[in-house]
């Protein structure tokens, strides 16, 4: 049952990142939420009950990449969990120590592998179902102070720290972060898709004039309220009819609908046309959209 109400917690957990949680709880109480809403607590929460309640350490077995993969990335320095099997051999209680055969330090309590996540016994070696979490060495040591006898029966075997492979490793992943916080500091906090109203291609209204509409999905990202300019070019004479001016609340996007004439005169075809789409008021946020202008 503890189970149960943990993975019941977790499905409506994730439900909330993305519907109110203060309108998510009520909602459920009172049995008032959406189909889809019901659908993802309850599959969240059996999945977190299948995996951490159910399958458990075979989750790690099978189902984890991190152990399928760790292997390739060894080499003879690299830091791993080991049993010092020269200080605990031969294993056993200290009752049955005699003078002919001395025993090591390991007591073969086995809380090594009771603790163990995945339930090796790394006595026997590493294997790859471990999953480096050290469980082993906290509960060793623990016996350790019992019986009253050094700690590190097993620990963390030592490497060189400074080697080709971390060398190279560490740069790669420096040269990843700085390429993404300088593509987020320089990125345009302002987004456009032009869409065509496909209704009507193209006709023609007062003063013999083409017009083409289209629709504008302006994202606007910031945490601030923007207004946008909207202008076109491409043509000769080409202009946005009827405003030009759309304001989008901030982190939301907006569907714009803009009216484009051109004067007439222009040779039936179509023609490219570009959006210019700027924030009013802050220097340097400014996106173009290609489109094209039908003339009939």
């Amino acid at each position: 049952m503890l189970w149960i109400a943990f993975a019941a917690f977790t499905g409506l957990s994730f439900v909330g990142y993305f519907s109110a949680i203060r309108e998510l709880v009520p909602g459920l109480i009172g049995a008032s939420l959406g189909g889809w809403e019901y659908f993802w607590i309850v599959f969240y929460g059996f999945a977190t009950y299948g995996n951490a309640g159910w399958m458990r350490e075979q989750v790690c077995k099978y189902m984890c990449p991190y152990a399928r993969f760790q292997s390739a990335m060894f080499d003879q320095d690299t830091l791993i969990i080991t049993y010092d099997s020269k200080r605990g051999e031969p294993r056993g209680a200290g009752k049955k120590a005699s003078s002919t055969t001395p025993l090591g330090d390991c007591v073969d309590c086995g809380i090594c592998v009771q603790v163990c996540p995945t339930g090796i016994d790394i006595r026997n070696g590493l294997q790859n179902e471990c999953i480096g979490c050290a469980a082993c060495i906290d509960g060793c040591d623990q016996v350790m102070d019992k019986v009253g006898k050094p700690r590190g029966l097993i620990r963390y075997s030592k490497g060189r720290v400074l080697r080709p492979r971390v060398l190279v490793y560490a740069t790669i992943l420096a040269a990843i972060a700085i390429a993404a916080g300088v593509s987020l500091w320089l990125r345009t906090p302002l987004k456009v898709d032009v869409i065509r109203d496909r209704a009507a291609i193209a006709r023609e209204v007062e003063g013999g004039l083409i017009e083409n509409v289209y629709r504008l999905q302006i994202m606007n990202t910031t945490e601030q309220a923007r207004a946008f300019e909207i202008a076109i070019q491409g043509l000769p004479g080409i202009h946005v009819w009827g405003g030009n001016t759309a304001g989008v609340p901030a982190a939301t996007s907006r569907l714009v609908p803009v009216r484009v004439r051109v004067d007439p005169g222009q040779a039936p075809g179509s023609y490219q046309v570009e959006f210019t789409i700027t924030a009013l008021g802050v220097a340097g946020v400014s996106v173009r959209e290609k489109a094209t202008f039908v003339v009939r």
